[in-house]
């Protein structure tokens, strides 16, 4: 690993010097924008980092942040790396019981919360023997008896703990929040080789402005969209909901350049610009599907969005690419956004490998394909399963207080069990194909993979979304077996009038599955009325489909 800076206490320093006055982080509120630049980060952490060293935190004592994306976070996290601690990130969207169950794992010293989740904090604290203290990251706290990082005291000059590469520095729990917590140990090593690689990955430059929409607390938005672009000197702006119309309003009025995403924002806009077309008038559609007709052959991205400028104003005019990832990007959505002008980066990653594994590129981008491993990360297929294994300086730590758990997943020299099934053509990309544990096994022996059924199936603009699991078959010659069932959200303002929705989606279901081989047809079909259940990253939670809908 190339090592630009000797650890990140230096890499803060860097950027607080070079670029004091330079706004860092951006987000709006009832009352404006709010900014943080580099220098402020800078100041907020050290009164923070100061104070938390005041108050008897030690190296690699535990604190923890229950928050929503804001500028704040990030005096957080690097106040974390100034004193020394470990910082446990929780997911905002998880219920009092889960989060109990974690903090009582990881047992933190201080909690941080915005001012959304002070009675969270409350009850956690009543709870959890370990927590001291609880501080709101807010300009001013909403209850009196709790501290705002705001009004610390000025930091008094410090040495500040500069820790080894190979000591923890985050804590990212995954599952099993509700039995057996399952804690991802990321490591300084870890976090400085997803920046150099994936900087290296977009040349970005210090005039681009980008859009966080993805919660904080996930190892993508952190690794991504905004280490490695406060790295490369972005200012990057978050909305104060992820309602459509305020997020096209804040790519106008910010001129956003760029993007991390997960696939279904792509998809929203996908549709937001199909919904327009369709109000055009026979000519108007004409010429679009003429011009997209077109565009296919047109090498040149910045000519593709003049050809769709009324568009790419809607988007506000100089939005240009994103990162995708989080989730398998439908090809029709891909294919959409990049004929309009927009680059869709599609990459791949997981937790456990801190996270990015691969990613795309300007030079190396090829639809349907997650890119090639970043700088730094080595890839291969297990030749006996088909599974994805990674190495590299970014593979984690392990989880936290459970070696034998890590040893299954992690092997002596290193290389880690992704248990994603995937291929690597000669050229290096990478391209998953499917989970080992969603396998469905059939009687016969084959093998269907769910995600392979659900891109088919996802392509009718009549499915708004599909979840495909195993169920287990009851009576006759295949008794006790698996087969295919189809979990689908009809596109309801999509489906012809005097269509009953159910005959008319399980009729589609029909159709589509004609391009997939007989074994791997759903055998069962069941059509939901509301959206399926999906994690802070937007994936489906096939769980809870089959706990919802399926009956075996």
């Amino acid at each position: 690993m190339e090592n630009k800076y000797p650890n990140l206490l230096c890499f803060l320093e860097n950027k607080t010097k070079g670029m004091q006055n330079n706004v860092a982080l951006s987000m709006n509120t009832i009352v404006g924008w709010k900014e943080l630049t580099f220098g402020g980060i800078g100041i907020l952490s050290k009164h923070l980092a100061s104070y938390l060293m005041e108050k008897g935190i030690e190296k690699g004592d535990r604190i923890s942040i229950i928050s929503e994306s804001n500028p704040e976070w990030a005096a957080v996290l690097f106040a974390s790396i100034l004193s020394g601690s470990v910082l446990v990130p929780i997911d905002i969207k998880l219920t009092i019981h889960e989060m109990k169950s974690i903090l009582s794992n990881c047992m933190p010293k201080v909690l941080l919360v915005s001012n959304k989740f002070i009675k969270f904090a409350k009850i956690l604290k009543e709870e959890i023997s370990s927590i001291q203290e609880i501080l709101v990251i807010n300009e001013t706290s909403s209850e009196r008896e709790f501290r705002s990082i705001h009004d610390l005291d000025l930091y008094k000059d410090k040495k500040w703990r500069h820790r080894g590469l190979n000591k923890t520095a985050l804590i990212i729990y995954t599952s099993g929040t509700t039995g057996n917590p399952k804690g991802v140990e990321i490591t300084y090593k870890n976090m400085l080789s997803q920046v150099y690689g994936i900087s290296r990955c977009f040349p970005l430059k210090k005039h681009e402005k980008l859009l966080s929409i993805l919660p904080m607390n996930h190892l993508f938005e952190l690794s991504v969209g905004f280490l490695t672009f406060l790295n490369l000197g972005t200012t990057i702006y978050y909305p104060q909901n992820l309602k459509p119309e305020n997020l096209f309003y804040i790519l106008k009025e910010k001129q956003i350049s760029f993007m991390v995403v997960v696939p279904a924002f792509l998809k929203l806009i996908k549709t937001d610009i199909e919904s327009d077309i369709h109000k055009k008038s026979s000519i108007g559609k004409f010429w679009f599907n003429v011009k997209y007709a077109l565009a296919k052959f047109v090498p040149s991205y910045h000519v593709r969005r003049w050809m769709f400028r009324k568009i790419s104003k809607k988007l506000g005019g100089k939005f240009k690419g994103c990162i995708s990832g989080g989730a398998p990007l439908d090809l029709n959505v891909g294919e959409f956004i990049n004929r309009i002008g927009i680059r869709v980066f599609e990459g791949y990653g997981l937790s456990e490998a801190s996270p990015v594994v691969s990613m795309s590129t300007q030079k190396h981008n090829k639809l349907g394909y997650v890119g090639r491993a970043i700088p730094g990360v080595n890839i291969k297929i297990d030749e006996e399963t088909g599974e994805l294994l990674v190495s590299g300086d970014n593979i984690m730590k392990g989880y936290y207080g459970q070696p034998e758990l890590t040893a299954t997943v992690v092997e002596k020299d290193g290389w880690l069990h992704t248990g994603d099934i995937a291929e690597i053509d000669k050229q290096g990309y990478l391209k998953i194909t499917g989970r080992i544990k969603n396998m469905i096994v059939l009687s016969g022996g084959k093998k269907v993979f769910p995600e392979e059924v659900e891109s088919v199936l996802d392509k009718s603009s009549y499915i708004k979304e599909s979840c495909v699991v195993g169920t287990v078959r009851k009576g006759g010659q295949k008794d006790g077996t698996e087969c295919v069932t189809a979990v689908v959200v009809p596109n309801f303002e999509n489906v012809p009038e005097g269509n009953d929705a159910d005959i008319f989606i399980k009729k589609q279901v029909s159709e589509l599955s004609q391009m997939l081989a007989p074994y791997k047809r759903p055998t069962k079909v069941i059509v939901a009325k509301e959206n399926l259940p999906r994690t802070a990253t937007s994936k489906i939670k096939r769980k809870e489909v089959k706990e919802l809908y399926v009956t075996d």
